[in-house]
């Protein structure tokens, strides 16, 4: 799914939920992905402990919890229309942001899980200057990864943050996520956490507080 591509899914007409600063006084926005089962509301809560004055929070809201319906690691058409329509959900928040006159450059994507793996393949298939990706405990959805993502992500931060153990993310998807993001001409750095589980850290929360910072600069 690229950019500009209307798609009507499960997740088109959900509710998209804003915190932070209001959206018409803001300078930056993140666009936040909750996980499987997770809501919107959460992710708030979460952006709320990375929060800098002028930043507006955008989260849309997966139909039934859940933005697709298998293991991102599962053949792609077995998570469609859910993974298309994800994309679509986040799309349609960056447009969000734009039309309130926040550039995609000041825009950042943030996600948990499920939504890390969403907002990582968004990027990979809109690939231009974003704000950053901050993707806990996520990676590029599909069984095999494709050979070539083509584009140029002009610099923008990305942040790759997982438990070494993760029950749902392979450390192995994390380095080849990376990987890509590299070859995009992106500015990475991954961190892998012994034993942590899967979960979101201090460490990982400290380090996109500062990702957010930046986008004020």
């Amino acid at each position: 799914m690229s950019a500009g591509a209307d798609v009507d899914g499960p997740h088109q007409g959900q509710q998209l939920v804003t915190g932070g600063t209001d959206l018409e006084d803001a300078e930056a926005a993140l666009v936040l992905t909750h996980g499987r089962g997770a809501t919107a509301r959460g992710m708030i809560q979460l952006a709320d402990e990375v929060h800098r004055e002028g930043v507006a929070f955008l989260a849309p809201q997966a139909a039934r919890r859940t933005w697709y319906p298998n293991s991102f690691l599962a053949p792609v058409e077995r998570n469609e229309p859910g993974r298309s329509s994800g994309l679509q959900a986040i799309g349609d928040a960056i447009e969000r942001a734009n039309v309130a006159g926040i550039p995609t450059e000041r825009v950042m994507l943030v996600g948990f899980s499920q939504g890390g793996c969403l907002a990582s393949e968004y990027l990979a298939r809109n690939p231009r200057r974003y704000g950053g990706l901050a993707a806990l405990s996520g990676g590029l959805i599909g069984e095999e990864l494709d050979d070539e993502y083509p584009g140029d992500l002009e610099a923008t931060p990305v942040f790759l943050g997982c438990s070494d153990v993760d029950p749902h993310i392979p450390e192995e998807r994390v380095h080849d996520t990376a990987d890509v993001f590299e070859s995009m001409n992106a500015d990475v750095t991954e961190r892998l956490y012994e034993g942590m589980g899967h979960g979101v850290n201090e460490d990982e929360l400290e380090f996109v507080s500062g990702m957010v910072a930046d986008l004020l600069d």
